[in-house]
C-alpha cells in the first residue's frame, strides 16, 4: 500500500506532484509493454461524456444526438469497450482512472478545509446576521429546478439544509469537470513520459516539458528570444533523439503552431546531428489527421511520425467512408504514415 498523500499534494490534488504520485501508484513498478500502452492510456485518460453518456472522442456538441460524430460516437464507444473488456453500459468504471483519482483528492482537501473555513465564514457573516444574506452555495436557479422534481408537498420535502448539500455537490461536481482540460494537456504529456520509463529493456531518456536548450544537442536560444517549452524530448540509448508534440486534441491554432516549433527546433540544433520530429495525439477528425500525415515544411514532411493512440479505434469510427478525408485514412495506416502508439514506443527505445 503506498502512503498517503502529503500536504502539497493534497493541495493541489491536480497538480504535477498529484499526477506523478498517482501514476506511480497505477503502474506500481511494473513495466509497460508497448502493444498494450495504448490500453493504459485509454484506462487512465479517456472519459465519459456526460451529454451523451459515451466515451469521448470528438468535440461535444457536434456529437449530441441526431447529429453525424453521435453515430459515430455509439461506434467508439462499442469499439472501446470490446477492446478493454468491458460491457458497454460499464465502460466508465473502466476508464477515466486518473481524473477520478484526482478528484478524489480534491474532495478529501475541501474535507480538510471545510471545518476551518466554516468558522471563518461564520465570523465574516457575523456582522450580517439577520440580514438575510444568502448561504454560500445558495443558487436560486439551480434551487428551482431541484424543487420542480421534488415532492410537491412540502411536508415530503428534504429540509433547507439538504438541499442545499446538494446543490454544493452538484456545483463541486461541475467544478471538478472544469478542471479536465488542464488534467488532459499536462497529464497526456505526463502518461506518455511515464510509460516510456516503464518499458522494458533499454530505455530512452525522457525529458518532459523541459526547455528545448536542456535537451542534449539544442542551443540557448538569443538573449531576446523567448525559450521555448518542448512537450516531450527523447534521447535513445543509440543516440536517436526525437521531439515531440503530444496533443490529445489538434485545433487549428495547434496546427499552426507546429511549423512554427519545427522552425525554432531546427535553428537552436548545434550537434549538427538530425532528430525526429513528431505528433503524438488521440484527435478523431478525420481532415485533421490527414493534414498532420501530409503537412511539409521546406524540403521534407513536417513531421517525421504521426502517432495515434490507436488508429483501429479511428479506422472502426470511420468504417464504410468512401469520401474525403476519411477515405484517406486506411492507406495511411496501410502506408505507415499514421503509426499507432505500440509501433512508436518500439522505434523510440530501438
Amino acid at each position: 500500500m503506498s502512503p498517503p498523500p502529503d500536504g502539497e499534494i493534497l493541495a493541489r490534488p491536480f497538480g504535477a506532484a498529484s499526477r506523478a504520485d498517482l501514476l506511480g501508484n497505477y503502474f506500481a513498478g511494473s513495466t509497460v509493454e508497448p502493444g498494450l500502452a495504448w490500453q493504459d492510456v485509454y484506462r487512465l485518460l479517456l472519459w465519459i461524456d456526460r451529454t451523451t453518456g459515451l466515451a469521448h472522442c470528438y468535440e461535444s456538441d457536434k456529437a449530441q444526438p441526431g447529429r453525424a460524430w453521435y453515430a459515430r460516437s455509439l461506434t467508439f464507444h462499442a469499439w472501446a469497450a470490446a477492446e478493454l473488456g468491458a460491457h458497454p453500459p460499464d465502460l466508465g468504471s473502466h476508464i477515466d482512472w486518473l481524473f477520478r483519482r484526482a478528484t478524489e483528492r480534491l474532495a478529501a482537501a475541501a474535507v480538510a478545509q471545510r471545518e476551518t473555513r466554516a468558522r471563518a465564514a461564520d465570523a465574516q457573516r457575523e456582522p450580517w446576521a439577520g440580514q438575510g444574506l444568502p448561504e454560500p452555495g445558495d443558487d436560486p436557479e439551480l434551487r428551482d429546478i431541484l424543487e420542480r422534481v421534488m415532492d410537491p408537498d412540502p411536508a415530503r420535502r428534504p429540509p433547507g439544509d439538504r438541499v442545499r448539500q446538494v446543490m454544493q455537490e452538484i456545483q463541486a461536481h461541475f467544478a471538478a469537470e472544469n478542471r479536465r482540460k488542464n488534467l488532459l494537456g499536462e497529464g497526456f504529456e505526463d502518461v506518455i513520459a511515464a510509460i516510456l520509463t516503464r518499458l522494458p529493456g533499454d530505455r530512452p531518456g525522457v525529458y518532459s516539458r523541459r526547455f528545448l536548450h536542456e535537451i542534449p544537442g539544442f542551443r540557448t536560444p538569443p538573449v531576446a528570444e523567448k525559450p521555448r517549452r518542448v512537450d516531450l524530448g527523447i534521447v535513445a540509448p543509440g543516440g536517436y533523439r526525437s521531439l515531440v508534440s503530444v496533443k490529445w486534441s489538434v485545433r487549428a491554432d495547434r496546427e499552426e503552431q507546429f511549423g512554427v516549433d519545427f522552425d525554432t527546433y531546427a535553428r537552436l540544433e548545434e550537434s549538427g546531428e538530425d532528430f525526429s520530429f513528431a505528433l503524438l495525439t488521440n484527435e478523431f477528425d478525420a481532415a485533421r489527421l490527414v493534414s498532420a500525415c501530409t503537412r511539409r515544411a521546406p524540403g521534407r514532411r513536417l513531421f517525421d511520425q504521426v502517432v495515434h493512440v490507436n488508429p483501429d479505434g479511428v479506422l472502426a469510427v470511420y468504417s464504410g467512408a468512401s469520401r474525403g478525408a476519411a477515405a484517406e485514412l486506411p492507406e495511411l495506416v496501410l502506408s505507415g504514415r499514421l503509426i499507432p502508439l505500440s509501433r512508436w514506443l518500439e522505434l523510440v527505445s530501438a
